[in-house]
């Protein structure tokens, strides 16, 4: 199993790529960033310090979006990236949560996202591809590789991800969800006469070590609602008791009043009290390192192929230490 470190991209810039060296120091192998350009700084331009001061981290956004950029500037950032580091980025998309709503936008659609992922991965890569209409190469990239990785949640996003991207993003770590969810990507690949296996498998949710479990349940407990934006959007589409969406998934937002960006991926964010324990206990890793190996053994025995860690807490430190000192090398 890889690991993977998630960070949002906070100022200073340096403490980001501080973080990221350390965690390739530790053993992870992915360092991934959030991309919001309203709540954070931009992305792709510490993507590009972080590449230059680790030596094998292979670096993306999670996730990025089809709108915010055009698949173009997209698609060259990515390549100018691969060409002055030599192919270490992976990109990491998704219909749009946070940098679409807080600019006053509605998510993508699937269709222009499945539409997006082809264009991206072509373009990058320098094979031609349809873009508006238009018929666009970049002539200059040259041996240029792009894995494009879709985040997804739903039964007609699983598919899409199953039919075109390289690896699925599931931001979440419940072992029956995250059965539901590989089952239901491998069946979409293999319809799609795809090999089923050759689609990577990354969970991504908080982990916090720690004996203490109330506190780490407090740092942790933003996830459930920034994964219940997500399932808000489920719920309306399907309805609140749809069998197309196990209710262990929906269940829990019934409670769920509104929710405020400004507290976006925050410990303590105020909208999100009606998280209840046992859906950070579900959702996230906490607890000794005993409880994270054995609950990452469960998922890597579900096919999970990456384990990303968003460290968003009081003790990013001590959680990259951690899990390079006993739990990477127990998965390893």
């Amino acid at each position: 199993m890889d690991f993977g470190l998630v960070l949002q991209t906070d100022p200073p810039a340096s403490e980001v790529v501080g973080l990221m060296r350390r965690a390739e120091r530790s053993g992870f192998r992915y360092g991934w960033t959030f991309d919001s350009a309203v709540l954070w700084q931009e992305p792709f331009v510490i993507h590009s310090r972080i590449l230059e001061h680790t030596d094998h981290l292979t670096v993306g956004p999670m996730v990025t979006n089809p709108t915010t950029r055009s698949w173009e500037v997209t698609a060259s950032t990515f390549a100018t990236l691969n060409d002055m580091y030599g192919n270490r980025t992976v990109c990491g998309i998704g219909r749009g949560d946070s940098a679409m709503r807080v600019a006053g936008r509605r998510p993508d659609t699937l269709a222009r996202l499945g539409a997006c992922i082809d264009a991206v991965r072509d373009l990058a890569e320098g094979r031609e591809a349809d873009v508006d209409g238009q018929r666009l190469r970049i002539p200059w990239v040259r041996d240029g590789k792009l894995p494009v990785w879709m985040a997804a949640y739903g039964p007609k996003a699983l598919a899409l991800a199953g039919q075109k991207a390289d690896g699925l993003i599931l931001q979440l770590a419940d072992p029956c969800l995250t059965e539901w969810m590989v089952k239901a990507v491998r069946a979409a690949a293999a319809d799609a006469g795809r090999d089923p296996a050759a689609v990577t498998i990354c969970v991504a949710a908080p982990a916090y070590v720690s004996a203490d479990l109330d506190h780490a349940r407090e740092q942790c407990r933003w996830f459930g609602g920034m994964v219940g934006n997500h399932v808000a959007d489920l719920v309306a589409r399907y309805g609140e008791h749809s069998s197309a969406v196990p209710e262990e998934l929906t269940a829990y937002i019934e409670q769920r009043e509104g929710y405020d960006y400004r507290h976006h991926g925050r410990a303590g964010n105020p909208d999100t009290a009606f998280v209840p324990d046992e859906i950070v206990d579900r959702f996230c890793l906490i607890g000794p390192v005993a409880a994270h190996i054995e609950k990452l053994r469960t998922l890597k025995d579900l096919g999970v192929d990456q384990f990303a860690l968003y460290a968003m807490h009081d003790a990013r430190e001590a959680v990259i230490d951690a899990y390079g000192a006993d739990i990477v090398p127990a998965l390893a």
